[in-house]
């Protein structure tokens, strides 16, 4: 097994709205260098300062575990997605959704700037697709974004299958690539519809890629339908909650855990 990359301490070079209610962060520094290319999609553990201006403290990553420098206030971490990475040029963006209401991501997103410093742990996580799959099916919304267009870039150019995204106005969609046989919705301004139009795709016979993050409850189900009514395995979905609608990211950062690892149960006594 390789070892899992140090910790690294990078800074704020750009912050920029992306939608009404996304910023995309550029960090950089030479802390970025050999971070692993063809990264975008995947997991990455932000660590936010304990106060405005100040650089977060960095753990030792051990086999028990994260070891905190004594004394040091822990910084609040939260999980994100490797939107774009440029090796040459050492950078990474970020995509962060912000909301009235947010915990500490959001209010960091909105007040960001140049210079400042944050923590990156990562990258790593479980595939995000099956490259040998006959069709595929992408399922998100906002804060899955950078996920759903990774995949789509990655996917092959004659690749078969169908785009769900949900947004909750239209002024919320952004471009994702191009692949003239994946048929993509951008369903707004109505919860719950993505989950009818799940239900209502044509689906015939054939060995299927699933790929589903965003929020919870439409996670749960769109999951438990593939399931139990498609017949797709377990190992052949990638299905991550990102966050709960009525919760902060704060509330339910423990709660987002605790339903991974139910997944990861249910995976394995299936399996």
């Amino acid at each position: 097994m390789s070892a899992r990359p140090a910790p690294r301490l990078l800074q704020v070079l750009r912050n920029q709205a992306r939608t009404p209610r996304m910023r995309r962060v550029t960090l950089g520094g030479a802390a970025l260098a050999g971070f692993p290319p063809g990264s975008e999609g995947a997991h990455i553990k932000l660590l936010f300062p304990s106060a405005p201006g100040a650089a977060p403290a960095l753990p030792e990553l051990t086999a028990q575990g994260p070891r905190w420098p004594a004394g040091a206030a822990r910084p609040q971490v939260r999980t994100y997605t490797v939107a774009a990475h440029d090796a040459s040029a050492q950078t990474l963006d970020v995509d962060l959704v912000v909301h009235a209401h947010g915990g500490c991501a959001s209010a960091w997103a909105q007040a960001a700037q140049p210079g400042d410093a944050i923590g990156l742990i990562g990258p790593g996580g479980p595939p995000l697709y099956r490259p040998q799959a006959a069709r595929y099916l992408l399922i998100g919304d906002p804060s899955s974004y950078a996920l759903v267009h990774a995949v789509m870039r990655k996917l092959p150019a004659q690749a078969l299958g169908d785009v769900l995204m949900e947004v909750p106005h239209a002024d919320e969609i952004q471009p994702l690539p191009p692949r003239e046989r994946m048929r993509v919705q951008w369903l707004s301004d109505a919860p719950g519809r993505l989950l009818a139009a799940l239900r209502a795709l044509p689906w015939p016979p054939g060995e299927v890629s699933a790929t589903l993050a965003g929020e919870s409850g439409v996670v749960v189900a769109a999951r438990n339908f593939l399931v139990g009514q498609r017949g797709v395995p377990r190992s052949a979905m990638y299905a991550v909650p990102y966050w709960r609608r009525g919760s902060d990211e704060d509330a339910y950062h423990d709660e987002r855990h605790r339903l991974m690892d139910a997944f990861a149960d249910s995976d394995e006594a299936a399996a």
